[in-house]
Parts: C-alpha cells; sequence; structure tokens
C-alpha cells in the first residue's frame, strides 16, 4: 500500500517510518504535518492508507478523516495517538483501526494488514455520532474531484438559494450542499439568523440600516453587501446589535 503518515512531530513521523520499512510491505509516498496538510498531500498523492495523529495544530486528525470521507474513493485511516480517549470518535469517522503509542511493529502490521483488507464499500460508509460533533474548524467546498478548505473564522455569511447554499468570504463565493438548518446548529455560537436564507457571523456584522421601507438590512465588514432582515428576525438582530 501507498501510505501517508500524518503526524506533527518530526521524531514521532520518523519512528512510524522506520516501522513502516521494517514491514518491508508497504511505501510511503509522503508526511503530513496537520490534518489541513493531510487533507492537501491526499488529494495530490492519492495513498491508499493515512497513518494519523489525532492531536494536532491547524485541524486535528479526526476532522481530517471527516472531510476525506466525502471523497468518492476515501483512503484508509488508522490513527496513531499517545491518548486513548479518542478511540470512540475515531471508529466514528470510519477509521480501520486506532493505535497507542509508543506502537509496537506487530500491532502496525496487523493494523495494515486490516486496511489493506478493507473493501471501497466499507470505506465509503460513514458511522454517525450518537452525540452532537464538535463545530467543524473548516467547511470543505467539492469541485471538480478536489477538496478546498475553507476556515471557518474567514466566512462572512451563508446564503441559501435553493438546494444550495453560498459560502462568502471576503474574497470569493462557494457553493456547498450543507442546510442552513444544520449550519446554524453547528455554528450558533458563531452566526446568527437574519433571514430564512440567511446566517450571518456575528464578527462581521457592522450594524443595521432602516430602509424608507421600513425593514432593515445588516451592514458588513470588510464587504460591500446588505443583506435584508426578515420582519420575523428583526428583534433578535436588534437585540444583539445593541450588545
Amino acid at each position: 500500500m501507498k501510505i501517508l503518515v500524518v503526524d506533527d512531530e518530526k521524531l514521532a513521523r520518523a519512528r512510524m517510518r522506520e516501522l513502516i520499512e521494517k514491514t518491508g510491505e508497504h511505501a510511503i509516498i509522503g508526511e503530513a504535518m496537520n490534518g489541513n496538510e493531510a487533507i492537501e498531500k491526499t488529494m495530490a498523492l492519492k495513498p491508499d492508507c493515512l497513518l494519523m495523529d489525532i492531536r494536532m495544530p491547524v485541524m486535528d486528525g479526526l476532522e481530517a478523516a471527516m472531510h476525506l470521507q466525502s471523497l468518492e474513493i476515501p483512503p484508509a485511516v488508522i490513527f496513531t495517538t499517545a491518548y486513548d480517549q479518542h478511540a470512540l470518535e475515531a471508529f466514528e469517522v470510519n477509521a480501520v483501526d486506532y493505535l497507542l503509542k509508543p506502537i509496537r511493529k506487530d500491532r502496525l502490521s496487523a493494523a495494515l494488514q486490516k486496511a489493506k483488507r478493507v473493501s471501497l464499500k466499507q470505506l465509503k460508509e460513514v458511522n454517525r455520532a450518537q452525540d452532537e460533533p464538535a463545530a467543524r474548524s473548516h467547511i470543505s467546498v467539492h469541485m471538480r474531484g478536489q477538496i478546498t478548505l475553507i476556515p471557518i473564522q474567514d466566512i462572512i455569511y451563508f446564503m441559501a438559494d435553493n438546494k444550495y447554499v453560498t459560502v462568502r468570504t471576503a474574497s470569493e463565493q462557494h457553493l456547498i450542499e450543507d442546510s442552513l438548518v444544520s449550519l446554524e446548529d453547528e455554528f450558533r455560537d458563531r452566526f446568527l439568523r437574519i433571514h430564512r436564507n440567511a446566517l450571518v457571523a456575528v464578527e462581521y456584522i457592522r450594524g443595521i440600516e432602516k430602509q424608507p421601507s421600513g425593514r432593515w438590512r445588516v451592514l458588513l465588514r470588510k464587504i460591500d453587501d446588505k443583506l435584508d432582515v426578515s420582519r420575523r428576525h428583526t428583534p433578535a438582530v436588534r437585540r444583539w446589535t445593541r450588545r
């Protein structure tokens, strides 16, 4: 198998490389230092399997694995970690195995053999968590078979239009298939509902203005867009702007 090693610690990556080379059966095609980089290198290198740490900066291994599941042919993921409290979460994102550090050669070999046997159909199945998942740090956008990651802190608003939702940042727009309801549930601490078709990041709201019609509009930072506030949501938006 072609393997991508993902760990924020250089010594841990070197140790994993040494263990894999001792198996004599698999090829390491690259390394990554966090979940974001793991996704980028997966798109470029097409590994069969990721040996990935969980606790990493920028994006952790659990979120990276969740994004990778959306690929048409996702790679197998084996988590490697010094902490055992993430085992359930690991299998909820369809991990093939979960290895505790320090990792033994025989245990690694067994996990890699398991990954080798996993069918593409099994890889595409997603086990949903029973508890409410943590909010994502990025939104994944799919374009022509590629994944583009947009940091949540860069998103100014979500705007629904028919079956798609527009993600608006200061410099670009993208379409995603997430529902506005699910986005509101997931990011309720960061976004305010101003209309049945719009969620606005509270950190980008610079004020509201009243139109001649009596309706209100939200004024935004970094962009010139002015978004209508529905009558139903006007009281909540006005209360928020008075804080």
